[in-house]
């Protein structure tokens, strides 16, 4: 309990873009949330009043860390399982727990735990040599999609394997380097989906409008809140599967229920059980955000609204250019405000470089495609200095 405010004190392992907008959340609620960051210049570590240095592998760091907080959360599923439980045997509240964790770090794991729990999924297989995926494909078709079972993220982790050949080629270089690995059958869908949602320790649980996000190269580009076209059905069916998880798993926290949409309905991709991508057009186009949604649960607080502020809201990623724009990140929103004084900029303080995760812009309005054209506008904007049509502002 911090002694100045009388109010509890949240421990955010790790130092990235989510412990820094779960940081701005906190300020609000009067929260003091401390953050391990693994270094000085990580994203939250250059605005969180409260931070400790150390790596999220390092028992000693975590446990000198956990002891000066009431509740210990995460911005990323990195922490090893092993530590975890741990600090949860020697008292400390960990939230989610590492039972739950386990299945946002384990992609083995949670296949095989919710396909028992009869959630819906893509057939799949565990790899221990090559001829798990040949038998695979030969039975399931071709392409199939490999994975590393523990680690991968933003499209890394994945590789899409046309033939034999191909698994062969691949295959045995990854076993012999120690990546855990399972193959999955490449699902035909319509496109990918998020239902976010809360629970509490209470076993309260609150859901997000259905979002649909758009993929390219891996990473998540655009989100449309809410998914364009879904009946009230559908919509349903997806957060009740995303609650019932939560639930089963005993999930605390915000969790990301990743979704193909296929002819069939409704498969889960991956989960995760922190603030997510996915989530980030809820700081200006929800009632309550994800951030403070997540503080909320892990403080067993009630959970905050989660209707929506506008008829739409599209999120747009920021991503870096492939080289640093010779025009400052300063004259770069000088121009952009001046062009789309309604845009909601969020950047995260990093470094510049290709392809890089440096921040978000949110768009509000009545009018879907619309918004679509002008968060993308103003994310290119943003990285690139210049317009997508390569015509520069003056």
């Amino acid at each position: 309990m911090d002694s100045r405010t009388g109010l509890p004190l949240v421990g955010m392992v790790g130092g990235g873009q989510l412990a820094r907008m779960t940081h701005q959340a906190a300020i609000s609620l009067g929260q003091s949330l401390r953050v391990l960051a693994a270094d000085e210049n990580d994203s939250a570590g250059l605005v969180a009043g409260q931070v400790e240095y150390g790596h999220h592998t390092d028992l000693d760091a975590l446990r000198s860390f956990a002891a000066g907080v009431d509740v210990l959360t995460f911005d990323h599923e990195h922490v090893p399982g092993e530590h975890l439980l741990t600090l949860a045997y020697e008292g400390v509240t960990v939230r989610p727990g590492p039972e739950a964790l386990l299945y946002a770090q384990d992609k083995l794991a949670m296949r095989k735990t919710l396909s028992g729990m009869g959630f819906p999924g893509p057939a799949y297989v565990a790899v221990s040599e090559v001829d798990d995926v040949l038998k695979f494909g030969a039975e399931h078709g071709w392409p199939v999609v490999l994975k590393a079972a523990r680690g991968g993220y933003d499209g890394r982790g994945v590789w899409m394997l046309d033939s034999d050949a191909e698994a062969r080629a691949t295959v045995p270089e990854l076993l012999a380097a120690g990546t855990p690995l399972l193959v999955e059958t490449k699902v035909e869908m319509r496109r990918e989906l998020s239902a976010l949602v809360a629970r509490s320790p209470f076993g309260q649980g609150a859901a997000w409008p259905v979002v649909e996000t758009v993929q390219s190269g891996g990473i998540n580009t655009e989100v449309l809140a809410p998914a364009p076209g879904l009946t009230a059905a559908q919509v349903h069916e997806a957060q009740d599967l995303a609650l019932r998880v939560a639930a089963e798993l005993g999930v605390v926290g915000v969790l990301a229920v990743e979704l193909f949409e296929t002819e069939r309905g409704l498969l889960v991709n991956e989960l995760a059980m922190r603030p997510h991508n996915s989530g980030h057009w809820t700081m200006d186009g929800a009632r309550t955000s994800q951030f403070e949604q997540h503080l909320r649960a892990v403080l067993d607080y009630p959970l905050g609204a989660t209707d929506s502020l506008a008829p739409a809201c599209v999120m747009a990623n920021v991503l870096g250019a492939p080289s640093t724009p010779e025009m400052g990140p300063d004259e770069r929103l000088h121009h952009l405000f001046a062009r789309f004084p309604d845009a909601r900029v969020h950047l995260y303080g990093k470094g510049e470089r290709p392809g890089r995760k440096l921040g978000h812009v949110n768009m509000l309005g009545d009018d879907l495609p619309e918004l679509r054209i002008r968060a993308r506008l103003a994310a290119h904007w943003l990285s690139h200095a210049v317009w997508p049509d390569g015509h520069e502002i003056h």
